[in-house]
């Protein structure tokens, strides 16, 4: 093996617990900024809340995602009882498939929600063919994730300057750095208590939003992402022809 590359740090520790550590190079996973919007679309917004019966002046909140236990989005639905108490007009979206042959995760959380009484407030799309839309509706994108290695839903959300509030995951914490809005992972309360606070400044949100993309777009932009993988692969060339191998 020449070099095995990770898509970010969580996953270049993983790697690095299998092969040499010399031989592992971290290249993070790059988009390209220039297709999303800069800032709120109006239009796009609204129309997405139309579409869905959902009214525009109050507070929306999302999450994507597969359906799945590590995905967390059970601490979604319970977090949504939560801020339901302080912010009864909230609504949520879930966007997500669940794999599972009988769908008993989806069942699962829809049963949740409807002994909560809150159906009315939640909407369930199984995916989305274009995330733009979604992402300027919502107020707050949330990733309520037990483990990610790196999050490209997040990534998305911070390329559309949507506000972001996550569990402090790994490939979270290097997606948002320092200055993002963290909730203990596997911890409800804590999360809605971190949705409740972001909500309920709006300045400030949209303020770490423009933050975080402007960072993300040193550090995760897919022109970055091909250079270092070229420069690798050179690298990796020059020694093989050194080594008069191919």
């Amino acid at each position: 093996m020449s070099y095995a590359i990770g898509v970010s740090d969580a996953v270049g520790d993983a790697l690095r617990a299998v092969f040499p550590p010399a031989k592992v190079v971290v290249i993070p996973n790059g988009i390209d900024f220039r297709n999303y919007a800069c800032g709120s679309m109006e239009s796009s917004r609204n129309g997405f809340r139309k579409f869905h019966g959902i009214a525009a002046d109050v507070p929306l909140v999302g999450t994507l995602g597969e359906l799945k236990e590590i995905k967390g989005q059970r601490d979604f639905v319970l977090a949504a009882r939560e801020i339901s108490k302080t912010l009864p007009d909230c609504h949520f979206v879930i966007v997500g498939k669940d794999n599972l042959r009988d769908k008993s995760f989806r069942r699962e959380l829809k049963r949740v929600v409807r002994v909560f009484e809150m159906e009315d407030r939640f909407l369930w799309l199984d995916w989305l063919d274009d995330t733009a839309p979604f992402y300027t509706a919502i107020d707050l994108f949330v990733s309520p994730s037990h483990s990610e290695s790196f999050g490209l839903a997040i990534l998305e959300a911070i390329a559309n300057e949507t506000p972001v509030v996550a569990t402090r995951t790994e490939g979270a914490f290097q997606l948002l750095g320092d200055s993002g809005r963290f909730a203990p992972i596997n911890d409800p309360v804590a999360l809605a208590a971190a949705i409740t606070e972001s909500l309920s400044d709006n300045l400030k949100c949209s303020a770490a939003a423009a933050a975080a993309r402007k960072r993300a777009e040193q550090l995760f932009n897919l022109d970055t992402m091909i250079q270092k993988t070229e420069c690798l692969y050179e690298a990796m060339l020059g020694i093989r022809q050194k080594a008069g191998i191919g």
